[in-house]
Formats: structure tokens, C-alpha cells, sequence
């Protein structure tokens, strides 16, 4: 019997902060739930005849395919909306489509720059809205990454994620308040130019704290992921940050996740695992990697048995599908 809370009924989510730590640990269930009844082949109809808008400002692989499997599974339609589809933010106002969105769809994902859009799109349309990504907050991400680890060590309880990398991007200060939020013990290991927001920080250390965890920040990373059983990485340089790549290389090289750091955890014969939220600078040329090599993974480690990523990528739809289902499903259709 699938299970959800009533809170969520109707919800959009911006990020974390806006659910409580159980309705938090609730949507990681009802996804693993979810999981399992797609596994045991079962197509359901949780979503019939609901339409939701994907507006995408940045290209997506995970986000896009995951929002539109998981909205078919269960009989309903997605639409993928891009910049040159509409005229979001251009010819007219994020206000304004949103208020012409809100009247045709059940409801709206967004995946772009500006946090204060899709916090618009929120007030203005009517209808529960997911962030799928800004520049400030990726909350989607780290539900398929909490279920990842739930799912290879059996619980979350005594866990500690490193994450290892640029401690300031969207995908780190997601995962700081998910990790308290599910007491999850998290550690930042990263350059002092790129520790943490001191407001993100100190917003996730006091729900740390409430749960009997902690929040750490370093920056020597062989000596942050000492204990580590999640040594978890993205890519040095983010959407619309090109520019810095060559300085971004330069300082983040030492924060490299290789198997020399895997080792300095002291957990490679025990509970240890790598997560990235992908795509990877790993394994293939590129512009940015021709001169350089792999950048934030080695491919030894992304390769290796300690890689979950994939598992990780699939649970994105699984999330992503528990998020839509706990807002929208009337649960008499059950």
C-alpha cells in the first residue's frame, strides 16, 4: 500500500528547508515504494489526465528524462517547454506566465537560473511547482541521492557524506540540508574561496544539531574524509560560470577524487561509496579536459565498485515521481 502524508498535498517545493525532516524521510519511502511497484511491472494511473509543464532554461539528461517517465508511468503528460518555446522572462513577465501556465497545467517543474523564478512561479501560478534546479538549490537531486545510500547500506542512520569539491554551488548547499534533515552527518572539504554560503551554513547546522548530527567543513580534504562512507563530487565548474574554468581547475585540483582519497576515508574495505550528480569529467575529451585529463573523478574511482552513480541517475525518476504523486494524486483513487 503506497503511503504519504496529507501535508504534501498540493505542495510545491523551492528547497529542502521547506519540509519538515519527516515529510523529508516520508518522500524517500514513498519513492523506494514507487521503485519497487515499477520493478514488479506495474504501470499505474496515480497521475491520469494530469499535465505538468517542464520549463527548462538549462539542457538536462537526468531531469528531463527522469520528470517524463515518472509523469507517464502513471498516465500523465508532460510538456517540455524551453526558452524559445515561450516567452518566460523575455516578451513577458515570469508573472504573467505563470498565471497563463498555472490555468492550463496541474503543475509546473522548474530547471534554471534564477531562484526568485521559480519562487514566482510558485506565487503566481496557482499550482504546485518543483524546482528541478537554480543556481541556488538542486532539492531533486539530493532525494535520489539520500535513497541511493538508503538503498546500498541498508539505512541512513551513521552516515557520513563528504562532499568534496566546490562547497558553495547548488548542488552542495542542497545536500548540506538534506543530510541534516535525514541526520545524516555531512563534511565539506573545499577551498577556503569556495566554502559555504555562512547563511546556507548556518540554516542546515541548526536542523544538524536538532537531529544529533554534525556539519564540518575543511579545507584538506584527506583530512575531512577521514571516517567518510560517501565521498560525493559535481563538477568544478557550474552552468554559466565558464569563464573561471581555467581558475576553477587550477584551484579545485587538489580536491580531485581519486583512489588515493577513497583510501584516506580509512572505510575502502568497508562501508564506502561514490556518488556524483552528473554529467562527470571522468573518461572523454572535451574542450575543458583536452589539456587536463579527468577533473573531479578519476575514471579508476568512477569505474570502480564504489560507484553508485548510475543507481543514483535511475533514482532520480523515482523521486522526482514521489514528489509528483504526494502533491497531485487524490489518495480515493488509490
Amino acid at each position: 500500500m503506497l503511503n504519504w502524508m496529507d501535508s504534501l498535498k498540493g505542495r510545491s517545493m523551492m528547497r529542502l528547508a521547506s519540509f519538515t525532516d519527516e515529510e523529508m524521510l516520508n518522500l524517500i519511502d514513498l519513492a523506494a515504494q514507487l521503485k519497487a511497484r515499477r520493478a514488479a511491472g506495474v504501470r499505474g494511473d496515480l497521475l491520469h489526465r494530469k499535465n505538468i509543464a517542464l520549463i527548462f532554461e538549462k539542457s538536462s539528461t537526468r531531469t528531463r528524462n527522469s520528470t517524463l517517465i515518472a509523469v507517464r508511468d502513471e498516465g500523465g503528460n508532460g510538456e517540455y517547454l524551453t526558452r524559445p518555446d515561450i516567452h518566460f522572462g523575455k516578451k513577458e513577465s515570469v508573472k504573467d506566465t505563470a498565471r497563463v501556465l498555472g490555468r492550463i497545467y496541474d503543475g509546473i517543474l522548474f530547471r534554471g537560473f534564477k531562484q526568485s523564478d521559480c519562487e514566482a512561479l510558485a506565487k503566481y501560478s496557482g499550482v504546485p511547482v518543483w524546482n528541478g534546479l537554480t543556481d541556488d538549490y538542486h532539492p531533486t537531486q539530493i532525494f535520489a541521492d539520500l535513497l541511493t545510500v538508503r538503498e546500498t547500506f541498508g539505512s541512513l542512520d551513521g552516515v557520513t557524506v563528504a562532499y568534496v569539491g566546490d562547497g558553495r554551488n547548488n548542488v552542495a548547499n542542497s545536500l548540506m540540508m538534506g543530510c541534516a534533515k535525514c541526520r545524516v552527518n555531512y563534511v565539506c572539504c573545499c577551498p577556503k574561496e569556495l566554502e559555504p554560503d555562512p547563511a546556507v551554513l548556518a540554516e542546515a547546522t541548526e536542523v544538524a544539531k536538532r537531529n544529533g548530527v554534525t556539519i564540518k567543513v575543511f579545507n584538506d580534504p584527506k583530512e575531512g574524509v577521514k571516517g567518510a562512507n560517501v565521498l560525493y563530487t559535481d563538477v568544478w565548474v557550474s552552468m554559466g560560470e565558464e569563464a573561471k574554468t581555467a581558475e576553477r581547475i587550477k584551484m579545485l585540483r587538489p580536491y580531485q577524487i581519486n583512489m588515493d582519497l577513497m583510501r584516506a576515508t580509512g572505510n575502502i574495505d568497508g562501508k564506502l561509496m561514490f556518488l556524483h550528480c552528473l554529467p562527470a569529467f571522468h573518461d572523454f575529451e572535451t574542450e575543458v579536459t583536452k589539456d587536463c585529463g579527468a577533473l573531479e573523478v578519476t575514471d579508476e574511482v568512477f569505474e570502480s565498485k564504489y560507484s553508485k552513480v548510475f543507481d543514483e541517475s535511475e533514482n532520480r525518476m523515482h523521486t522526482i515521481k514521489a514528489l509528483l504523486v504526494s502533491a497531485l494524486c487524490d489518495r480515493k483513487s488509490i
